[in-house]
This record gives C-alpha cells, sequence and structure tokens, in this order.
C-alpha cells in the first residue's frame, strides 16, 4: 500500500482511536556477554567475539552475569516496578540464521521485574504509561543480506550471519496497551522512547545508541471504532531504531490500518518492516502467539532469588527521578519552559548536558545542537547522537570561538570536518587555515572600501540607523571570506560614520 492510497491522518482519527503497545529492548552496557566472557563492544570483525557457549555448540553451559541481572533489577526499580522474589529464564523455541542455538534464552511467565510505570509530558498534559514487565533475555545475532536494492532477504544474492552480537545482554520493556493519546498517539510514542532514553543513560546501564541497535523499539499499534470499543488487531513494526522512526512508523501504520478497516478489510496480526527511505512499513511474518514458542524451563541455569537487602541497595544507586532531573537542569540552565521541550523534543538533552559539562554554556550548547547539528541530523535521517561529533568536541569548537580564533561561519565548516572524521577541532582549524583576522590595517582597509562601495548605506548610518551597517558587515565579511572579526568591524565602521554622544542609545551599541 503505497503513502498515496493512505487515508489522511485527520481522517483516521476521526474515525477510529488508537492504542498503542511499546516493547524497547535495551542493550546492557556491560563488559561481556549473558552467559560467557566473550567481549561486547561494538564494530570488531564479524565472528571475532564468539565461543563455544554463545554460537550453542554441544557440551557449553551457561553461566549468567552478574551485573546483567544488577542492571536489570535497578532498571525494574527506576521504572517503579515490583521486582521478583524469584525467577527464571526459559528457552524461547524458534528457528531464524541468526540465533545460532535455534531458540532465545529469555523470561517468558517469571520476569525480574513486573507492574511497573512511568510518566511522559507531551503538550504540557502528563501521560501514565504502565509498564507490564521488564525481563532479561539474550540477543541474536545480525544477518546481513548482500545484493538487491533493499538490503533486506528478497532480491538479495546470498546472506551472511555475525554472530558477534549474539548473547549480549538485554532488557525488554513492555508497556501494557497505552490509551487515551488520541490524535498525539506518535508524538506520545516518541515522548515515552525518549524518556526511556534519558533514564537508561541516567542509570549508566546502557549508551542507548539507537543507530547501532543497542536501543530498539517495536512499536504496537491497533485502532478501535471508540474509546469503549474492544482492542482491534495489533501490528508489530520491528526494529525501529531511532525516534524520528518511532514517530512516523506509528503514523503510518495507524493510516495504513485505516485504510484497510475503511476498505472493508481486516488487519492482520503480523510483524512489519518500517522503510526509513521510504516511510513505510511492509509485511514481515505472520505474528506467533507464545505458545507458539513452546517455551520451557531452562535446565542449565538455577532460578534467581535476589537478595531483599541486595535490592534495597540497588534502590539507593538509583538517580534522581526525571521530573526533578528536568526541574534541576532548567534550573541551572536559565531556559524557558519552551526551550527545554524544544531540547528534549530534539533528542537532545543528555548531548546539551555533556556539553555543558565539558566546558560550553548552556546557550551556546543549545545553539549547536539545535539548529546545525539538528539540521544536519535531519538531512541524514538519524538523532543527533548518531553523528559522529561528541559533546566535548561540540564544546571546543565554541572554546575556539570564545578566544577569538574562529567565528561562527568558521565554526559550520570545523563541524563539516568534523562529520567528515578530518581529526579534532584543532587539527581542522589548522589544516583549513580558519584565522579570524584582527589586523586594524586590513580591516580597516576593508571598511573603507565598503563605505566607499555603498554610499547610500553609509549614509543611513550616518543618520543614526544603525542597523543599517549590518549590510556593510556583510560586505566586508564577504571580501575577507568570513574571517573578519565582525565585532571589530562593527566598532570600525560606528568610529567612522556614527558620532556617538554620552548617554545616547548608540553609545551601547
Amino acid at each position: 500500500m503505497s503513502v498515496a492510497s493512505l487515508v489522511s491522518y485527520e481522517q483516521a482519527l476521526e474515525r477510529y482511536d488508537p492504542v498503542l503497545g511499546l516493547e524497547v529492548h535495551v542493550e546492557l552496557d556491560t563488559v561481556s556477554k549473558m552467559f560467557c566472557g566473550c567481549p561486547t563492544g561494538f564494530g570488531a570483525a564479524p565472528n571475532a567475539q564468539v565461543c563455544p557457549v554463545c554460537l550453542g555448540l554441544p557440551g557449553a553451559l551457561p553461566v549468567l552475569n552478574e551485573r546483567a541481572v544488577e542492571s536489570a533489577i535497578r532498571i525494574g526499580l527506576a521504572l517503579n516496578c515490583t521486582v521478583a522474589v524469584e525467577c527464571r529464564f526459559a528457552r524461547k523455541n524458534y528457528f531464524y540464521p541468526d540465533m545460532p542455538k535455534n531458540f532465545q534464552t529469555s523470561q517468558y511467565d517469571e520476569p525480574i521485574a513486573f507492574d511497573g510505570w512511568t510518566e511522559v509530558e507531551v503538550d504540557g498534559r502528563s501521560y501514565r504509561i504502565e509498564i507490564e514487565r521488564a525481563h532479561m533475555e539474550e540477543d541474536t545475532g545480525k544477518s546481513l543480506h548482500v545484493g538487491g536494492a533493499t538490503g533486506r532477504i528478497h532480491g538479495a544474492h546470498h546472506s551472511l550471519v555475525d554472530y558477534n552480537r549474539a548473547g549480549i545482554p538485554l532488557v525488554e520493556i513492555v508497556t501494557r496497551p497505552i490509551v487515551g493519546t488520541g490524535a498525539l498517539a506518535p508524538v506520545v510514542a516518541r515522548a515515552y522512547v525518549a524518556h526511556l532514553r534519558e533514564l537508561l543513560v541516567a542509570l549508566a546501564v546502557s549508551d542507548v545508541r539507537m543507530e547501532q541497535g543497542s536501543l530498539r523499539c517495536d512499536a504496537n499499534v491497533s485502532l478501535r471504532p471508540g474509546p469503549d470499543a474492544p482492542l482491534g488487531t495489533r501490528t508489530e513494526t520491528k526494529n525501529v531504531n531511532s525516534l524520528r522512526s518511532v514517530e512516523r512508523a506509528v503514523r503510518y501504520e495507524i493510516c495504513r490500518q485505516a485504510s484497510v478497516l475503511g476498505d472493508g478489510g481486516t488487519v492482520t496480526q503480523e510483524t512489519r518492516h518500517w522503510h526509513e527511505d521510504t516511510g513505510i512499513t511492509t509485511p514481515g511474518r505472520s505474528k506467533e502467539q507464545a505458545e507458539d514458542y513452546r517455551y520451557f524451563p531452562e535446565p542449565d541455569l538455577a532460578p534467581i532469588a535476589p537478595d531483599a537487602a541486595w535490592v534495597e541497595e540497588l534502590r539507593e544507586t538509583l538517580p534522581e527521578g526525571p521530573r526533578e532531573r528536568w526541574a534541576r537542569l532548567q534550573a541551572g540552565w536559565g531556559f524557558s519552559d519552551l526551550e527545554m521541550r524544544d531540547v528534549a523534543g530534539a533528542g537532545a538533552l543528555v548531548l546539551v548536558e555533556q556539553t555543558i559539562a565539558a566546558g560550553a554554556t548552556p546557550a551556546a550548547a543549545k545553539k549547536w545542537w539545535l539548529s546545525d547539528l539538528a539540521r544536519r541530523a535531519n538531512e541524514q535521517g538519524v538523532e543527533p547522537a548518531a553523528l559522529p561529533v561528541s559533546p566535548e568536541q561540540v564544546a571546543q569548537v565554541q572554546a575556539l570561538i570564545d578566544a577569538g580564533r574562529i567565528n561562527d561561519k568558521m565554526a559550520r565548516t570545523v563541524f563539516d570536518g568534523l562529520l567528515a572524521g578530518e581529526g579534532t577541532p584543532e587539527e581542522i582549524v589548522v589544516a583549513q587555515g580558519l584565522v579570524v583576522v584582527s589586523d586594524e590595517t586590513a580591516l580597516g582597509a576593508a571598511v573603507d572600501r565598503a563605505i566607499e562601495a555603498h554610499p547610500d548605506v553609509a549614509a543611513k548610518v550616518r543618520d543614526g540607523k544603525v542597523a543599517a551597517a549590518g549590510a556593510l558587515i556583510g560586505a566586508v565579511m564577504k571580501e575577507m571570506r568570513g574571517q573578519a572579526d565582525a565585532a571589530r568591524v562593527r566598532e570600525l565602521i560606528n568610529s567612522r560614520l556614527v558620532t556617538v554622544t554620552p548617554g545616547s542609545d548608540l553609545a551601547s551599541q
């Protein structure tokens, strides 16, 4: 079904009430895998981080990662969940090429944490998100489909499997049906995933890099005729890996399902693939029920019985709550409510915080992440955090501006270099000869030429229209290829054209 054939979002909301269910998979930031000692670092050569245990070879026995259990408990506590007195692992049986054991070690009817809740705020309204469970499991490997136009199995010449990711510790956070969101359903879904990402960063349990797959969202969507009607048939859009895509995928599925129902059809319960380039979902496989996986208790792992005193010790390690953290940051940064919402909506709250911690002012950190860097991320269809520019580098660029060595225009050139992997901000400045010209003789001569070339503008400045000096400054900057000290250029223009009397408005210009 093409986008052009869909009913509009407004029409879909006139006819149906959307219901969400979000399953977020979090790769834990542990040194080793869930059941073996293999490293978990991202980007290693394919199949370089594997062993008999995570490959599921005969006779290999798993050993539980204690740090993973600790992280799972802290996540559960932060989401106001009840921590199980005793729980166990199960084998989730299904065949997939990236599952070397032909089953996934997960938790079924006994999760480590359950019955929780959290809240997100959208457009000044708070939405309570009920958490059904947070359970532990191991990640799968990764299939690489070679050839074809889409990178998927259809049309590929052949497929390869990289098992490095197989066995990495995961916590899956599953919500109960999210109702009452109406037209804001896609925005609430995005806000919830953004909220989880910030919470997980504060807990220091995951690097939550969505572009690398360490935070992935499965978005369940169903429609019903009205808020009092039974829940409709849901679809599950798998492995959505950016905040922007979560919002877009939910919006598309609402329109698609409304179109199917409006034409007299029925929605098929199935998984679906999200296509970032075209903005649509396509069918994956029919969605199995729990019994189809033939769960049974994992015989090689003993049940987990967290000591109550240990759980309380972990509770004491939790960071401040999201509302308290938001209020503290806003007060410290001096941002308005709208500015804070803009930062959070752009997925840049943590980035701005880290840039400030690296030495930039709040205003400068916000400026770069919400303007130039946000634009570049949007052009690439990724989140700002996915750009190859770190908060520390942004602070370094701002430090060069504050020192008078470069200006904002040159800073944008430095960011181009950072995105291209050309080195540190300092190395890029040196390599490209980026330097602000402050030489009085050179600047004065350029100012005189600008005044001579634009006599009408100069006359306006003499008449007291100080804002008109912007055109002269622009002419000087153009002549000097953007490398002039703009503040000093303004001073030189005023010294030549403006007669300033003490106490006048111009004295402060």
